[in-house]
């Protein structure tokens, strides 16, 4: 072995050839020896050289072609033993519906939108495996998604910035879709709001943001044919004015918060009206702060009915319901920032109860009006009484003064 150039023994027996040629051809056995002696010579193995796979036709950089036509981009391959050549997009989820023909050309017939990308041809054999890319450009279609998405929280403002995705063919706007993450929405789904962006612009500044808020910003794409999909969300929360001198603290570690619902919301019916009583959350991470009691009556919409109970409390008394109503009520927890997913739902029923009062929790007076006009009421009803009293009063007066003149001319 010494003569030949790049042939070596490893320690357990191996033989290296770092270089394969011709002189590499042949049969080879291997006999294991000690100081005894050996036992005789291994099963001879043959040694061939075979051709790694190479390219013969190569697909070109890039192609261009209209939705729905046919586009073929070829590429070959030669080797020892023969490669077989397949084709993949690349980020591609599911079987692709392209189809590869007998020359092992990518055939896309009729072309989709969704064939818009990058597409690798690869030839493997028993000796090594080569690929090669190529792009694919589909025209005539809605914009692609932007991509690379984000936000610079700055002074109540954030700075958006994007990477247009292909425009299908056609000249392509953008928007800026923003949303605040609000702890007590006002209703179940909150308004999105959407900024034009200048046409050739790849960023915007949004303005007039509320501090210490978290937003949600999205970018979407439009051309003459439509609108592209929505960019992925990104969260930003924008500065607000500094309030201390004091260096800002390091940022904290992401803590994974854990908040079950309350559990086993029951429901009683008193003389003073029902009692609704419940267990805490099986699992709280942090210290929890309290409790929401929801309400939807006759299955109209939920309502919050109270807001604030304490954490330390698990019953509340619900008085004044409507007879021959439905409800349901259910529970929610907060602990923090952070508020848990519903409890079980408990139905009530007021229909055919004797001694219900004809208005409801919603309809009772000192909650109706505010207590500096309920007092303006009350005293204007006393100040008109007063008056129709007094006016009374002098009527009789004047009729009894009137009775006695009457009576003195007549006598």
């Amino acid at each position: 072995l010494s003569q030949l150039p790049g042939w070596s023994v490893r320690p357990d027996g191996s033989i290296v050839i770092a270089t394969g040629n011709d002189d590499a051809l042949g049969l080879y056995r291997c006999t294991p020896y000690n100081s005894y002696g050996t036992a005789g010579e291994s099963r001879p193995t043959r040694v061939l050289l075979k051709d790694p796979p190479a390219f013969t036709v190569r697909p070109k950089e890039e192609y261009f072609q209209e939705v729905g036509r046919e586009l073929v981009i070829p590429c070959a391959a030669h080797g020892d033993p023969p490669p077989t050549v397949t084709w993949v997009k690349v980020g591609s989820v599911g079987k692709s519906s392209a189809q590869v023909d007998g020359n092992s050309s990518l055939v896309l017939h009729p072309l989709i939108k969704e064939q818009h990308g990058v597409w690798e041809c690869t030839a493997t054999n028993q000796v090594a495996s080569v690929t090669t890319a190529t792009s694919v450009h589909v025209l005539g279609t809605s914009p692609h998604a932007v991509t690379n998405v984000s936000v610079l929280p700055l002074l109540l403002a954030a700075n958006i910035s994007w990477e247009p995705g292909f425009d299908g063919g056609y000249f392509q706007r953008f928007s800026v879709w923003y949303t605040p993450l609000v702890r007590y929405p006002p209703r179940a789904h909150h308004d999105w709001v959407s900024l034009s962006v200048p046409a050739g612009a790849q960023h915007l500044l949004v303005e007039n943001l509320q501090p210490d808020t978290s937003y949600q910003f999205s970018v979407l794409a439009q051309n003459k044919l439509g609108s592209g999909p929505f960019s992925q969300i990104v969260t930003s929360v924008p500065r607000g004015f500094p309030v201390t001198t004091v260096p800002p603290e390091p940022p904290a570690m992401t803590v994974h918060v854990f908040l079950s619902p309350p559990r086993a919301l029951t429901a009683n019916e008193t003389v003073r009206g029902v009692l609704l009583r419940w267990d805490p959350p099986a699992r709280a991470s942090v210290a929890l702060s309290g409790y929401a009691l929801e309400l939807r009556q006759d299955k109209g919409g939920w309502e919050v009915l109270e807001r604030s109970i304490p954490g330390t409390d698990t019953q509340v008394l619900v008085p004044g319901l409507i007879k021959d109503a439905f409800y349901e009520f259910r529970l929610v927890a907060f602990a923090g920032s952070y508020i848990s997913d519903p409890s079980n739902t408990v139905n009530v029923s007021t229909a055919g109860k004797a001694g219900l009062p004809r208005w409801g929790w919603k309809q009772k007076l000192p909650e109706l009006l505010p207590q500096p006009v309920l007092a303006g009421v009350i005293g204007g009803i006393c100040f008109l009484s007063v008056a129709v009293i007094f006016s009374t009063m002098a009527a009789c007066i004047m009729n009894r003064r009137r009775a006695a003149r009457v009576r003195k001319r007549r006598q």
